[in-house]
């Protein structure tokens, strides 16, 4: 029967170093792999939410029925998709600036989709507060201008896309219904 050679005390740690050694390296490729994985799979998936943002135009407010001294209007809004995959939503909420300050608000929980390089029509009823209407009365009376028209800018969110939602701004001129215009001098 033959007997090993007891191992000496400094090979035993010198075995240990290069056993850590190798675990560690093997932590460190697999981590710098996970992280090439990483980037090119973010990068893939970025590359497919490069869209083109949506359009949104005012093309229409009719007048709705509303509470006390709310006025409640019923804001006709083209959304228009110029990207290569329907844009689904489910919900919508918008904010209406008038001459340069708040004047109506509203959402909607209407469902719908635009199609791939489409455009559909979303009806979203909005409310103005009586001071909105009053301080864009005020500013009217103490400019010069048409009071059938009047510059915007709006704003907001179609909900419930694959991408949580898809923002939007845009500006332009509306016209007012007839019996809604504003006061003149």
């Amino acid at each position: 029967m033959t007997h090993a050679a007891p191992t000496p005390p400094h090979a035993q740690q010198c075995a240990a170093a290069l056993t850590a050694r190798s675990r560690r390296d093997a932590l460190t490729r697999g981590l710098g792999l996970g992280l090439a994985a990483s980037a090119l799979w973010l990068g893939g998936c970025a590359s497919l939410l490069q869209r083109e943002p949506v359009r949104v135009d005012v093309v229409g407010v009719e007048p709705l029925p509303g509470e006390g001294l709310e006025l409640r209007l019923a804001l006709k809004l083209r959304v228009t998709n110029p990207n290569d995959n329907a844009l689904d939503f489910d919900g919508l909420s918008v904010t209406l600036d008038v001459r340069g300050s708040r004047f109506a608000s509203g959402v909607s929980n209407e469902r719908g989709s635009v199609p791939r390089f489409g455009e559909a029509v979303i009806s979203v009823p909005v409310s103005v507060s009586a001071l909105s209407l009053v301080r864009q009365a005020m500013g009217v009376a103490s400019g010069s201008g048409p009071t059938d028209r009047v510059e915007y800018v709006l704003r907001g969110r179609l909900a419930g896309t694959a991408l949580g939602g898809v923002s939007f701004t845009s500006s332009g001129e509306l016209m007012l219904p007839k019996g809604l215009g504003l006061p003149g001098r």
